[in-house]
């Protein structure tokens, strides 16, 4: 055996999403690229903004020396100042440059602070549907993954919440706009999440940790914003990353923010800091630190996903899909026409439409589709949906 038992059992249950897309190269290959609608993979398709390209340039030419060398591992000082005036300006709170760790992206953000607070057998709730590789994270580090439900128009389900804590809960994942749904959670489920989540770490005498993970929070439609997720509970972490608002998902860039109120927070910088060295990444990459710190706070133009959103919401309502429209990030998660998700995935890859079944996502019947893709793609895939949706 070449690899682990461990890694080889992770590779045989491994993320439909990147099995889908697999299979979605092979019928490219077979069809040709423009004969395959892929809406499986959630690779921002639009160019960062100017600015940052600009900034980018600018900074790989600055001869100053000692640009290259290692650094702090939570990250410049200078990037991290210029970050927290951002942060004090969206949440109304006393940020400093040491409530954050730059990380390599949310996902390696999310594995920093998963390693930093969890003791093997810790337990980390996460709500259905989610991101899958949640698991995988919270297994880096000897944890253990509890799910809980959402509703059928998949707002949080706090009684579902509450069933799935335990004297080993250490914290919950609260990811939001959600992938796969694009559900952005209300200020009253936050604030009520909030409470029950005080409520169970001073049963516990130690802290739960909410860990608030976010790289879609400025993809948000018709008006919604996003609540301030620190007002509703102190012991909050939120990780995100530039890889969405900016469209530079390869160039693995995001932080941790811990929240200025947050109980032993000298103790848990310090152990983010040490996570972010000991996991490998040491510091995230510095000409990127550089570059991002002179355009923070700019996001994309998100008019062509606007765009894309309402010519989907056509397209599935012509085909008799019944879908929750999202409220931000770039997906749609619909039922499955028959209630078998695996099955309608096979009639639309049958169309050479590629989705993703939702049991991926802890949620079975239903199936997710990424509309980060050319206008064309979804009305040239239209007539394919019907026929999928007719055969259910």
């Amino acid at each position: 055996m070449t690899v682990s038992k461990k890694i080889k059992e992770s590779m045989a249950s491994s993320s439909w999403i990147r099995r889908m897309f697999e299979e979605g190269a092979e019928l490219k290959a077979r069809l040709g690229p423009d004969k395959v609608f892929d809406f499986s993979l959630g690779n921002p398709d639009l160019e960062p903004p100017p600015e940052f390209k600009e900034a980018l340039i600018a900074a790989a030419m600055d001869k100053s020396p000692g640009l290259h060398r290692y650094m702090s591992n939570a990250g410049l000082l200078s990037v991290r100042q210029a970050l927290a005036v951002c942060l004090q300006q969206q949440y109304g709170q006393p940020f400093g440059a040491d409530d954050l760790v730059l990380t390599c992206g949310a996902s390696g953000g999310l594995n920093v602070a998963l390693k930093a607070i969890l003791d093997p057998g810790d337990e980390v709730v996460i709500f259905a549907p989610y991101f899958p590789e949640y698991f995988f994270y919270v297994d880096n580090h000897g944890g253990i993954v509890k799910v809980a439900e959402t509703d059928e128009t998949f707002d949080l389900n706090l009684d579902s919440l509450a069933a799935a804590l335990s004297s080993r809960t250490r914290a919950v994942i609260l990811n939001s706009p959600n992938n796969p749904t694009g559900r952005v959670y209300g200020p009253e489920a936050l604030q009520a999440l909030g409470k029950i989540l005080s409520s169970q770490a001073a049963d516990q005498g130690r802290p739960v940790y909410l860990l608030a993970d976010e790289p879609y929070s400025r993809l948000l439609y018709d008006d919604h914003t996003l609540p301030n997720v620190f007002a509703a509970y102190p012991d909050t972490l939120m990780i995100t990353s530039f890889s969405k608002e900016l469209s530079i998902p390869g160039e693995r860039l995001g932080f941790v923010a811990v929240s200025p109120k947050a109980r032993y927070r000298g103790e848990l910088i310090a152990g983010l800091i040490l996570a972010n060295r000991i996991l490998g990444f040491v510091n995230a990459p510095a000409l990127m630190q550089r570059a991002v710190a002179q355009v923070a706070g700019l996001a994309v133009d998100i008019t062509p996903y606007a765009r894309r959103r309402e010519l989907f919401s056509q397209v599935l309502s012509q085909a008799g899909i019944k879908f929750f429209k999202p409220q931000g990030a770039f997906y749609f998660f619909p039922e499955a026409p028959g209630g078998d998700d695996l099955a309608f995935v096979q009639r639309l890859k049958e169309e050479h439409i590629l989705a993703v079944p939702g049991r991926g996502f802890g949620r079975a019947g239903y199936f997710r589709l990424a509309f980060c893709v050319q206008e064309q793609v979804i009305e040239q895939a239209a007539s394919g949906f019907i026929r999928a949706a007719r055969g259910g």
